[in-house]
């Protein structure tokens, strides 16, 4: 009888306890506030009262309703959402092990000021203590185009027609590719064409580096992160765009987030066509005589591009991260000049047409393995290792031909042949470790190896036979390690915040010509000091001050000597014997807030010595420019940005910077002192039309400047974007007109006492239209989705 009463007594209290963790069912339905309008995908989340930790959550569907159950008793809800503002709910009824929240009304979050965060609903601009985050998904005038014309469009980033990367007026600038070094990000070969704007996610500028970062650099660092979403399940995104001139591309992107396992890839492939016309003059100001140029060429590149990676969950702390990237790149290019010859009295004498055929081949291969440890002590406690490989190679051939048309020239046949190799490997070790609440301290390590091979030879056509051109033909090997240790201290209170650190780097640098047999080894080392602090006067206005040393590393095609022989009169030639440029910088910048409009100001400092300038020579009517040391630059600039919501269908955002320069140095017994100035300002304006349409509107314009020999002209110029949501914002289409008036002109004019020369160059306008659909739970375009 006692067993019975025992086992009856045990069921009763298992029952009690199944009954107490009963599990809550919470119902209800998520709309916008203007509209009524469902919002899909949203986030709810259960959190416990007490640490705040979240205990389950899900997001919502198609039409805004949502259920979740919980077996919790203590907790609140909180409902969010990109763009709006967030809801937290403490006061419910529980009726019936039910929850019934009804209808929750998100409101759009027009501009908030969260550690001097600036916000609008579409564009982010973020402050840190050493870094702008420039959120570019929303460049209306971006679609079709390729990481180079984004960059283009940020500001204090200028990318002229070549697709040199300046920032503030000045090059020398850093690319990374989510905080790393990257086959993508080289300078060689158009490697960034491949990244396409929807594939980017943001941005960040940083314009005076921490000890933490590289020194590489002197400009500063531009960090491009690469879209990768981890909203759990599966979703994805396909982007279509088409343009004239040719501008056809195709990307898909696909993830699928588990509890351990979070799969991402993409893949892209298109066609892009760039055409050029240029102009270039030739002038002997001893004699008047003159070869002048004009001429046209058209650039196709075909390309295909596709990332694959993962990252497994070991537990809640540790993550280990494997992926790989291979993109394929066929270039094809026909150039046609006609070439005219005239003696000082203007006289023709001779007159003919040189036309170019190329053909290249360039692969490259990314592969990372990255493993991070967090800690239980702190949130912020993490320990991070990556290791980074990347290979590139052009296989490239080019034909020349030049006609007679008038003259007693004769007829000429060239051919040249580059077979070009790099390989680079990246190990970087990082551990941050926050204590006493305020205070943070960073070391780590980071270990470069850059390594390349070019085999270029140039034959001319002789009698029948083709010779090599041994002035011209040589095997080019670089070689470069860098080793970098640092260290940095932060403190950063409620108000005031200071982060200082150190860096040790060394370099070893080793070229070789190997048919001359000409060997150069260089090995330095050097201390890269930082400071950044920053102090909120109030929650509208506060200041930040850094200085950073940097150092710019001459660039592969600064020290290869071979030439270019495109135009037999303009000749572009490397310098082996480069030393790198040291620059001392230092920024203090403002950041307020007065009512709808955000203000920026940064007044500015750099002081660069070992200046990397080309100084051309002349003869026989012939121009050929080389890189060299040339003395120091002073540069004393001011930059401001802006940005005006004067209502909810209108914004508008502006930049202006503005230096002032002062170089002194010596060539060869020639002085080069002289004292200049310039500067740059762009206005964009955006307006949410009827019908959900958007429409966008940006100018530039850069002042003219000096150089040590030339002197670079003015450029303004105009980008215009529409953008159409339809289907409940899963499918965009945008049309995007880059140089809507083809004003873009590169101009460049050299007066010297014995020559002159004039250089001219124009690409025109671009039109492209894309569509992009989101599926899953992924999102056309704009949605970046909840990230870890």
């Amino acid at each position: 009888m006692k067993s019975i009463w025992f086992i009856v007594l045990l069921l009763f209290s298992l029952f009690s306890v199944s009954a107490q963790r009963s599990s809550i069912k919470i119902t209800g339905k998520v709309v916008e506030s203007q509209n009524q309008h469902p919002i899909a995908f949203a986030t709810i989340s259960v959190n416990d009262k007490n640490s705040k930790k979240p205990i389950t959550g899900t997001i919502s569907s198609e039409n805004g309703s949502f259920q979740l159950k919980t077996e919790a008793r203590h907790f609140y809800i909180e409902i969010s959402f990109m763009g709006f503002k967030s809801q937290t709910l403490t006061n419910f009824n529980i009726k019936k092990g039910n929850i019934n929240l009804k209808t929750i009304i998100l409101e759009e979050d027009q501009q908030t000021l969260d550690e001097v965060v600036v916000r609008a609903e579409r564009s982010q601009l973020e402050f840190k203590l050493d870094k702008r985050v420039f959120n570019v998904g929303s460049d209306l005038s971006s679609t079709g185009a390729s990481a180079l014309e984004v960059l283009n469009n940020i500001p204090s980033v200028t990318v002229n027609i070549e697709g040199e990367i300046s920032l503030r007026g000045s090059q020398g600038v850093q690319i990374l590719i989510n905080g790393k070094p990257s086959v993508l990000a080289s300078a060689e070969g158009n490697a960034l064409g491949s990244i396409t704007a929807d594939m980017i996610e943001k941005v960040e500028v940083i314009t005076n580096p921490s000890a933490k970062f590289d020194a590489e650099g002197t400009s500063g660092i531009l960090n491009i992160i690469i879209k990768k979403s981890e909203k759990r399940g599966l979703n994805g995104s396909a982007t279509l765009n088409v343009g004239n001139p040719r501008s056809n591309s195709f990307g898909l992107s696909l993830n699928k987030r588990t509890e351990k396992f979070n799969l991402f890839s993409q893949l892209g492939f298109g066609i892009r066509t760039y055409p050029s016309d240029y102009e270039t003059i030739n002038r002997d100001l001893t004699t008047q005589s003159t070869v002048s140029s004009y001429g046209s060429s058209a650039f196709d590149e075909k390309f295909g591009n596709i990332l694959i990676g993962s990252d497994y969950y070991f537990n809640e702390k540790n993550v280990v991260t494997l992926s790989a990237s291979y993109a394929y790149e066929v270039e094809d290019q026909e150039a046609y000049a006609r070439f005219m010859e005239t003696d000082g009295s203007n006289t023709l004498l001779n007159e003919w047409i040189r036309s170019e055929l190329t053909e290249a081949t360039n692969p490259k291969l990314r592969y990372e393995l990255q493993f991070k440890r967090d800690f239980e002590r702190h949130k912020d406690q993490s320990l991070l290792f990556s290791a980074l490989g990347s290979s590139f190679r052009k296989d490239q051939f080019s034909d020349f031909n030049n006609i007679t048309i008038i003259g007693n020239r004769d007829d000429a046949l060239q051919k040249t042949r580059t077979d070009y190799k790099l390989e680079d490997y990246t190990f970087k070790l990082d551990y941050t470790h926050p204590f006493l609440e305020q205070y943070t301290l960073e070391i780590g390590s980071q270990y470069v190896i850059n390594g390349v091979t070019n085999d270029f030879t140039v034959e001319d056509f002789i009698d029948g036979k083709w010779i090599s051109n041994p002035d011209l033909t040589n095997i080019f090997n670089f070689n470069q390690n860098v080793l970098g240790l640092y260290t940095t201290a932060a403190y950063e209170g409620k108000k005031w915040g200071i982060k200082l650190g150190a860096r040790l780097e060394n370099t070893a640098l080793k070229t070789v010509l190997e048919t001359t047999n000409e060997h150069n080894r260089k090995n330095y080392n050097n201390v890269f000091p930082s400071g950044h602090t920053s102090y909120k006067i109030s929650d509208n206005f506060s200041l930040q001050a850094g200085f950073s040393k940097r150092i710019r590393r001459p660039r592969l095609r600064e020290l290869n000597p071979f030439s270019n022989i495109r135009n037999n009169f303009n000749i572009s030639t490397g310098n082996p014997d480069l030393n790198p440029e040291y620059t001392d910088s230092y920024e203090i910048t403002s950041i307020n807030k007065i009512g709808k409009v955000s203000l920026n100001f940064t007044v500015y400092n750099r002081y660069t010595t070992d200046v990397v300038e080309r100084i051309t020579r002349f003869e026989n009517n012939v121009s050929i420019s080389r890189p060299e040391n040339v003395g120091s630059n002073t540069v004393t600039g001011f930059e401001a940005n802006g940005k005006l919501i004067p209502t909810k269908w209108w914004t508008i955002n502006g930049d202006f910077n503005f230096n002032y320069f002062n170089r002194k140095g010596d060539f060869e017994s020639q002085v080069f002192d002289f004292k200049g100035n310039q500067w740059s300002a762009s206005l964009s304006t955006k307006f949410k039309l009827p019908a959900e349409f958007e429409l966008e509107i940006t100018g530039n314009y850069r002042s003219k400047y000096q150089t040590i020999q030339s002197e670079i002209s003015d450029n303004i110029f105009a980008d215009l974007g529409v953008r159409k949501k339809i289907f409940k914002g899963k499918t965009i289409l945008n049309l995007s007109i880059r140089d809507v008036f083809a004003s873009r002109i590169d101009q460049t004019t050299t007066t010297q006492p014995n020559f002159f020369l004039y250089n001219k160059r124009q690409r025109g306008r671009f039109i492209s239209f894309g569509i992009s659909y989101g599926f899953g739970k992924g999102e056309a375009m704009e949605f970046s989705g909840r990230r870890r």
